[in-house]
């Protein structure tokens, strides 16, 4: 299914006074309109592929309908995001939940959709159909060196898939660790997993990044071999040049500051890119922005400042992707108030007053820097994202336009009420 451009313009029409009144009273507190604006309508967030379909739990999952049911399907569900917010270019694949068996043919309508690959992704969490070794006990950091070297091999097939569609980043993350205390030694995980991952790296190509992530515990629960921004760093930092940390904002124990971590593998220049989500108690994948708001500001703001001190590229110099479980919410809907809650995040920190920050800070002038960010924070930028996305092609109001030409509708009558998403 596809979106007919005029029947986006026709919902923007019906909306276009209303939003130029907004944009005028907004605009009168933004410097340098022109650029701001330019800069949200260059930005875009990748998709990945697992969260198309509906999610769940350990305790069940509840499949809506119209569900992609092959990866052709998912692509077209990335166009229908792209088609209304014009911020949703690329899709990443995980491997083997979404092997591309006719690469030149999925390369082909990819670009048809006008999308492109971001990172692939490999999994070594999961025991797959035909494996000789289990990952039972790890994968990477396994005792046993064939168990870590089929998952070497798993990596290296993982970047040969996503040569042939263009991609130019593999995003490892590791769910090996240990449940009790003594089942594992500390070292010999650490040393082994590294072993490991410099197998992989030398398979990369010149022009190729590999991004390591982190996690503190699950589904392990006592040790993680990468547990932190500390260890990912580490091992990206005696891997070589072509590794960096990924961050994804649920990996972190409650009350971590994100954005401080963020700010210092920038300074580092080890900062690959986001996982982006929200979480209330630990790794949730809900909706990002939808509990807290302005801890996502906060980091963001971080990430302008730290980027513009490197002279990096908002848009491309880092890799910005959802990783999110749609467990009761239409995905295609919440992936839309995702990308919104991004760049609203991202164009408020573009107005943070960096000139007054810098000297509030040099004064020790807390107050201050607090207002100073807080006014930013505060500010209703949402019809400066709607302007963008005029400016390019989208919607005014993505989420509202796709419940006004009933998309899911529209899905559900071509794919049929029970389908059930591949993958996850």
């Amino acid at each position: 299914m596809q979106i007919n451009k005029n029947l986006i313009a026709d919902a923007n029409q019906q909306q276009l006074k209303k939003h130029q009144n907004k944009l005028a009273i907004a605009a009168e507190d933004v410097n340098d309109l022109e650029t701001v604006l330019q800069k949200l309508s260059t930005f875009n967030v990748a998709i990945p592929s697992w969260a198309l379909g509906t999610g769940g739990t350990r305790f069940g999952r509840f499949s809506g309908g119209g569900e992609p049911r092959t990866l052709e399907e998912k692509l077209e569900d990335v166009g229908l995001i792209h088609a209304l917010n014009r911020s949703s270019n690329s899709i990443s694949l995980h491997i083997p939940w979404d092997i591309p068996d006719n690469a030149p043919a999925i390369k082909s309508l990819a670009t048809q959709l006008g999308l492109h690959f971001d990172a692939v992704n490999s999994n070594t969490f999961q025991d797959q159909a035909g494996q000789k070794h289990s990952y039972k006990f790890g994968s990477l950091h396994h005792v046993d060196k064939a168990v870590r070297e089929q998952a070497v091999a798993h990596n290296i097939e993982v970047i040969k898939y996503g040569k042939d569609l263009g991609s130019k980043a593999l995003s490892v993350w590791l769910s090996d660790g240990s449940n009790f205390p003594g089942q594992l030694n500390f070292r010999e995980a650490f040393q082994n997993t590294l072993e490991s991952l410099q197998s992989i790296y030398s398979a990369l190509p010149d022009d190729w990044k590999v991004w390591v992530e982190y996690k503190p515990y699950e589904p392990n629960f006592y040790s993680t071999t990468i547990a932190d921004w500390g260890q990912s760093y580490l091992l990206a930092s005696k891997l070589g040049p072509k590794a960096s940390t990924l961050v994804d904002l649920g990996h972190h124990l409650q009350g971590t500051n994100i954005e401080q971590i963020v700010s210092i593998l920038l300074m580092e220049g080890k900062l690959a890119g986001f996982h982006f989500n929200d979480s209330k108690y630990g790794d949730d994948d809900l909706t990002v922005g939808s509990v807290n708001p302005y801890q996502l500001f906060l980091i963001f703001n971080e990430l302008v400042e730290g980027m513009d001190a490197r002279n990096m590229n908002h848009a491309t110099d880092i890799g910005w992707m959802i990783d999110a479980s749609h467990n009761i919410k239409d995905p295609i809907e919440d992936l839309l108030q995702s990308v919104q809650a991004i760049k609203i995040a991202y164009a408020q920190a573009l107005l943070v007053d960096k000139k007054a920050l810098k000297a509030a800070q040099q004064n020790n002038d807390v107050g201050l820097a607090q207002e100073i960010l807080q006014q930013a924070y505060r500010t209703d930028v949402r019809p400066l994202v709607a302007e963008a996305s005029l400016r390019t092609g989208g919607a005014l109001d993505p989420v509202g336009t796709f419940r006004q030409l009933n998309v899911r509708e529209n899905l559900i009558k071509e794919r049929g009420l029970n389908t059930v998403a591949t993958g996850l």
